[in-house]
């Protein structure tokens, strides 16, 4: 059984409610939610937009990662993730990101290190962004990042320190 950390947000819709959706969808396909933080409201980050709401979910799983992100892409798609509208948005605004219903990122699996074209683990920018150390500190302070050695409460102290 392995821990699987995500976290699922958005900026478009009845974001709350489809957070639910998804943290329900999650622990009947991809394992159970163990632990689930709040729903935090946060600006967009790297554009201009609406502000997103996130949660982070501590999942146990026994699905294998590329099964992990197969579910949840899934998942984002029957909840309204429509990355072709997404892609327009961001060749119109030439913003690296755009708005979208859900996103459900994998932080963590375990303290596996992946590098593939499809998936990389841990996520490759969780001590740059506030908006996922801070839900994340709440589940799962003490985590250990598997290449930076540091837990997640001491990337999110660094964090604000350079903020």
């Amino acid at each position: 059984m392995a821990s699987v950390v995500l976290i699922t947000g958005g900026n478009v819709g009845c974001v709350e409610q489809t957070l639910d959706e998804a943290a329900r969808l999650i622990d009947a396909e991809v394992g159970r939610v163990v632990r689930l933080s709040k729903i935090y409201r946060t600006k967009a980050w790297g554009f201009e937009a609406e502000d997103f709401r996130n949660q982070v979910l501590v999942v146990e799983s026994e699905l294998e990662p590329m099964q992990v992100l197969e579910v949840v892409n899934d998942i984002e798609q029957r909840l309204g993730r429509d990355r072709g509208t997404e892609q327009i948005e961001k060749r119109a605004t030439g913003a690296r990101y755009a708005s979208r219903s859900i996103d459900i990122d994998i932080l963590f699996y375990d303290d596996l290190v992946v590098e593939s074209e499809r998936l990389t683990l841990p996520h490759p920018r969780i001590a740059e962004r506030e908006f996922v150390l801070e839900p994340l500190a709440e589940v799962a302070a003490g985590w250990l990042h598997p290449t930076r050695g540091k837990s997640v409460q001491k990337m999110l102290e660094e964090l604000r320190n350079t903020l």
